[in-house]
């Protein structure tokens, strides 16, 4: 029955999120995300170029990478990491710039689909709050992403310390608890960084526990919307024939809207399991009495 209420709760949400106009919004934080992804990817590239044992290091983060990213985009991806240039002072921090504005953009477009989840008026925030709502949610998903992607990048390195150092015998059990440890880790950050965007990009914030089953299938679909999106462009399709040199950015656009789909599904999805209070609720006039009558007026029906 549980299993039941919630396939139909979630066809519900994705019909609602058509309707609520979230290909726009996914598109206009697909758009914003594409912006501010290589930007930040060179502003990585060049503080790895001022570490010691940089191959090594750039290597975990490539093989992080192609973790959970598609083919074409990793392509786009291992350009970054092959161009061992230094760059100037003025490029690092116009590329900073450019990914916290290109990062608040996504925000705001996720923002706005939220409240069309819910059926908030526009107006519920003045310009100037959402924009920094939006400005602080940057760090607030970027930092714990960063720990998850850092775990995953240097996982391999610490399973073959871990290895070196343990008994031939539970050698496949230490593999494999780490393994399932750090793929948790990642998991259980990915859920919550959406969480947080979920609890803070909404007005009318909501209690964490009626957010938790929208990041949790945003987390899930997005884990197999880029495993079967990556096994799609490998074996079928072929962007390059038709967009040429451009075929892995669109490639890349494409995964990312997406991602950013499954983000509206997601909130369209709370949005249905706790819906929002309505905006003025019904108040009671108390009764008028004299000596003689006894007057009632009846409530204000709610708007």
């Amino acid at each position: 029955m549980i299993l039941f209420r919630t396939f139909d709760h979630l066809r519900r949400a994705v019909w609602r999120s058509l309707s609520h106009g979230a290909f726009n919004n996914a598109k206009a934080a697909a758009f914003s995300a594409i912006l501010s992804i290589f930007p930040a990817l060179l502003v990585i590239t060049t503080l790895l170029a001022l570490t010691p044992e940089t191959d090594t290091v750039r290597a975990d983060i490539r093989n992080a990478f192609g973790e959970f990213l598609p083919a074409d985009t990793m392509s786009l991806v291992q350009a970054y990491f092959f161009t061992n240039h230094a760059r100037s002072v003025r490029l690092v921090w116009t590329s900073v710039f450019i990914t916290i504005g290109a990062a608040m953009g996504v925000m705001l477009s996720l923002m706005d689909g939220f409240r069309r989840a819910y059926l908030l008026p526009r107006g519920e925030w003045s310009f100037w709050r959402e924009h920094a709502t939006a400005l602080a949610l940057v760090p607030a998903t970027m930092v714990p992403l960063v720990f998850a992607t850092g775990l995953v990048a240097f996982g391999h390195s610490i399973e073959h310390w871990m290895v070196e150092n343990s008994d031939h015998e539970i050698r496949h059990y230490v593999l494999f608890s780490w393994r399932m440890i750090r793929w948790t880790i990642a998991t259980i950050t990915s859920i919550a960084v959406i969480g947080v965007v979920y609890h803070f990009g909404t007005p009318r914030k909501r209690p964490w526990k009626q957010i938790l089953p929208g990041s949790l299938l945003a987390t899930v679909t997005w884990f197999l919307a880029t495993l079967g999106f990556g096994w799609y462009i490998t074996r079928y399709a072929d962007y390059s024939v038709v967009y040429g040199s451009f075929g892995a950015g669109v490639a890349t656009l494409i995964w990312l809207y997406m991602i950013c789909f499954t983000i509206l599904v997601g909130a369209e999805f709370n949005a249905l399991v706790f819906p929002a209070q309505p905006l003025l609720a019904a108040k009671p006039i108390p009764e008028f009495s004299d000596d003689e009558n006894t007057v009632t007026i009846p409530p204000r029906q709610a708007v």
